[in-house]
């Protein structure tokens, strides 16, 4: 990590002065965060560089680079559902328009196919009236999907709209998008920001501790992680299986483990175990005391079920149903043990992606919103707005979208889940 690495790109100096004048701080930039809090992780830089690196502090600036009567801006949201991103609409239009006087903000529908001409998704305009309420919906009222676009096609579109800056809610896969298109932008000369609010529930984007959405789904997650306790404790040999969200990181398992302390096994996509070791572990637990409780994140144990799906329309590799395969094997397993057990299996995903935003991450999608309007003004592109050490920090997309945050299977919070679960910390040579 160098310096160099966190130097946020701007499209000009700033001269126009912020038509913002309520008693907020301006924010000098000046003002850094340190990229990490852990001085055993900052003294090789001070010896070694002389130097510590530093993200840009986020919020509003006393001078900005576009003159907001002259502007036009648009927002696309890509990828799965997520708590809040509706609060995070919101917040940028309010933004926009009370807070700048922006009059003309476009919301581009169903993802970067809403800026494909060939999709035929016509935008439409987003005024203060009509999103005042939808922080208290699921979803995204601008529609989502996934999958690539022509880039070509899509800056055509910011061009022939007279865009100025593209606001892109999503995750990794949007903010690849999002860097392409800024790319081209800047290859053509023209005049239009890129800026990112970073969504993903699993909570996986490098160098920001908390993507919005992510609180929410661990809160309603412990209602399953309860009610598998109560369905394994009412049956003799009782298990209750809950599948959660977390294609490549536990943080959702790990945390809603944690949580609600009833649950005996977490797996998770960063720990290997065995089939044959987990099964061993649980029928000891079985034993021991007549029930257990299970949480797996989506993507763990993916090469137990030797499956080649193929990629999603993001090129994400497709996930087999690790839910449905652990039913079926711990039952066959208690089978030929002649053991009888009572399973029941618990799927809220899909339940907790639809959710509104509870009151967390209403308020951290109303900051992050907020953040990406000041950062849009002063004509910072290819970024996104993030949280890190209780302040919000400007990220460039090429850091954040290098890999993806993951649990350390040598770190506290795993060290916390086994504390927490009592499982064995090594489920592949289990006997």
């Amino acid at each position: 990590m160098k310096q160099a690495d966190l130097v946020i790109e701007k499209l000009g100096e700033c001269r126009v002065a912020s038509p913002m004048r309520q008693s907020c701080c301006f924010i000098s930039d000046d003002e850094k965060v340190l990229f990490t809090s852990r001085y055993k992780k900052i003294e090789p830089y001070i010896k070694v560089c002389g130097e510590i690196p530093c993200f840009e502090m986020a919020g509003p600036r006393e001078k900005i680079y576009f003159d907001p009567a002259e502007i036009t801006c648009g927002i696309v949201t890509c990828g799965g559902l997520c708590p809040g991103t509706n609060d995070v609409i919101r917040a940028i239009v309010m933004s926009l328009h009370y807070h700048y006087g922006v009059q003309t903000i476009w919301g581009f529908r169903y993802g970067y196919g809403g800026l494909s001409p060939q999709r035929s998704h016509a935008p439409f305009l987003l005024t203060p009236q009509m999103v005042k309420d939808v922080h208290h919906q699921g979803g995204t009222i601008l529609g989502s999907s996934r999958g690539p676009q022509d880039v070509s096609s899509m800056v055509d579109t910011l061009e022939q709209m007279h865009i100025s800056t593209l606001f892109t809610i999503g995750g990794d896969g949007t903010m690849r998008g999002a860097a392409a298109i800024h790319d081209e932008i800047k290859r053509r000369g023209l005049e239009i920001n890129v800026v990112g609010v970073p969504k993903t529930i699993d909570n996986d984007i490098s160098f920001i501790d908390m993507s919005f959405g992510y609180i929410t789904a661990v809160e309603a997650s412990t209602a399953s992680t309860y009610t598998a306790y109560a369905e394994a404790t009412g049956a003799k040999n009782g298990i209750g299986l809950v599948k959660l969200m977390g294609r490549a990181s536990g943080f959702i398992a790990a945390s809603a483990t944690l949580a609600n302390n009833v649950v005996n096994f977490c797996l998770i996509p960063e720990v290997g175990f065995s089939l044959e070791g987990f099964l061993l572990a649980l029928k000891k637990r079985i034993r021991r005391r007549g029930y257990a409780v299970i949480v797996v994140g989506e993507g763990a144990g993916q090469d137990l079920l030797q499956q080649d799906l193929g990629t999603d329309p993001s090129g994400n590799p497709r996930l087999g149903d690790i839910g449905l395969f652990l039913k079926q094997k711990i039952n066959e397993f208690f089978a030929a043990e002649q053991t009888e057990v009572t399973l029941k299996y618990i799927d809220p995903s899909y339940t907790i992606r639809s959710m509104p935003a509870n009151a967390y991450d209403s308020s951290l999608c109303l900051i992050l919103g907020y953040n990406a309007v000041h950062a849009a003004m002063t004509g910072r592109t290819n970024m996104i707005i993030g949280h890190s050490h209780t302040q919000f920090i400007h990220v460039p997309i090429p850091l954040a979208a290098c890999k993806r945050k993951q649990i350390d299977p040598r770190g506290r919070i795993w060290d916390n889940v086994l504390a927490c679960t009592g499982q064995p910390e090594d489920m592949v040579s289990f006997s």
